[in-house]
């Protein structure tokens, strides 16, 4: 009689050592959430506040225009919550098109996100980053191409050697960039005999209508953008039907909650009138100037650069996801649909993606392109939020683990809100918004070509 032999649990089996790689599930509730607060944060809480009292004339507007640009964010991400925890796939945005609108609508986001959108983000990042740098380090402008060059390389190989270690990341800097701006609130709040600024004897409040309302939302909506970033990897979070509501919930709040309470430090020293002042449009730097000196200046330089490190290092994480999908779709070359055998990364993906980021960032023409493209990526956006809809209808069989609060509220609500921001582009950069829907539309040729030649070469 044959005996039977047990495999050592340490010693794969031959079927496994054979298996493809696979992307894992690695990301758990902590760095779920670091990524909503961490790829939101960025520069925009330290430079759009005086955009706002330029149009807002009252304290109590100003805090309604943050609280709706909140409660937008808030809508969008819990409408990506339910389909991500319906479809845990990697590529967020894209799955959801392609699923609620077809192929080629998924493709020409993927078009978009590839050429600009997402690799414009991470070169946007990484210019700003080189920027701050020079605070500290006189940098000539090939330095700063160097060192944005620099940081999009090293955020790259990170992200390569596995989510775990990018994740890591990204819980870390998320945490140092809450705890600056809790030291900003904690300081204004906590110094005694200080009195706001006065304005200017000529300072004339703007008066607030529906229209001026709009134009500081818009504003507000740029600095809650990076909101969508975790669905792009719903196919590494682990437990995804409880942990993608949450993390999404959680992270919005608390980015909320950091934006009201930096506004109301900014406040306590500068006051609205002032912070509308050109002189003062670095309202941060110069609220912890009159708080600190020069050492506060330099603070908040140094949160700035901590803030941009998080957020391309969550850019980069979830932005060649989409990459990824595309090829997994059969719409990209294969090999971009690699998974790296030891680190269980898109490793191709993130290289084309690190690569593409690193060439706009050294042209200094990813700017351009970036103003072409930004308006159309809200189209995509507002499109994926609206997949709530069409999907609830189109497939309402489908398992739902969470679904979205007030529905259908706050996918119209986005929408509106997108379509508001998508109208005010075409108002005011006709021509530019109009390259970039050529831009967009290019990927049109492009597919059915791409879609011929598979079929021809299968």
């Amino acid at each position: 009689m044959a005996t039977s032999q047990i495999t050592p649990s340490s010693a794969p089996t031959r079927s496994e050592a054979q298996a493809p790689a696979q992307l894992l599930r690695a990301i758990g509730g902590l760095s779920a959430t670091a990524i909503v607060v961490g790829t939101i944060i960025g520069s925009g809480i330290f430079l759009v506040p005086h955009d706002v009292a330029l149009q807002v004339g009252s304290i109590s507007g100003v805090t309604l225009v943050w609280i709706a640009g909140g409660a937008l964010a808030l809508g969008g991400s819990l409408s990506l919550a339910e389909l991500g925890a319906a479809t845990p796939e990697a590529g967020g945005v894209y799955i959801y098109i392609r699923d609620a609108y077809g192929k080629l609508a998924a493709f020409l986001y993927g078009w978009a996100a590839v050429l600009v959108i997402e690799t414009g983000s991470i070169a946007t990042l990484a210019v700003a980053f080189s920027i701050y740098c020079s605070t500290f380090f006189p940098l000539t402008p090939i330095e700063r191409k160097l060192v944005a060059s620099a940081l999009i390389a090293l955020l790259t190989a990170v992200n390569i050697a596995g989510v775990r270690r990018a994740s890591a990341v990204q819980v870390l800097f998320t945490v140092a960039k809450l705890a600056g701006v809790a030291i900003i609130v904690a300081m204004a709040f906590m110094a005694r005999h200080l009195t706001p600024l006065a304005p200017p004897a000529n300072y004339a409040p703007p008066h607030t209508t529906l229209s001026t309302f709009g134009v500081a939302l818009i504003g507000v909506l740029w600095a809650y953008h990076g909101w969508h970033h975790l669905a792009y990897v719903a196919g590494e979070v682990k437990n995804p039907s409880k942990t993608l509501p949450r993390s999404f919930l959680l992270g919005a709040l608390i980015v909320i909650a950091a934006y009201l309470c930096a506004n109301c430090a900014y406040l306590r020293v500068l006051s609205l009138p002032v912070m509308a002042q050109d002189a003062y449009q670095r309202v941060a730097a110069k609220t912890m100037e009159i708080l600190w000196g020069p050492q506060g200046a330099a603070f908040v330089s140094g949160l700035i650069l901590c803030s941009i490190f998080g957020a391309s290092n969550g850019c980069i994480l979830g932005g060649a996801r989409a990459c990824f999908a595309m090829a997994r779709d059969g719409v990209l070359f294969p090999a971009v649909g690699r998974i790296h055998a030891r680190f269980h990364t898109p490793h191709i993906a993130l290289l084309i993606q690190g690569i593409w980021s690193i060439v706009l960032a050294a042209s200094g023409t990813y700017e351009q392109l970036y103003t072409y493209v930004i308006f159309t990526g809200w189209i995509f956006y507002a499109l994926a939020v609206l997949s709530v809809i069409v999907m609830r209808r189109k497939r309402p069989d489908l398992p739902r683990p969470y679904r979205v609060l007030a529905y259908p509220v706050l996918p119209l609500a986005f929408a509106a809100a997108a379509l508001m921001i998508i109208l005010n582009s075409l108002y005011t950069q006709t021509m530019e918004c109009g390259i970039g829907l050529a831009i967009v539309l290019a990927g049109i040729p492009v597919y059915f070509y791409w879609t011929r030649v598979r079929q021809t070469n299968p």
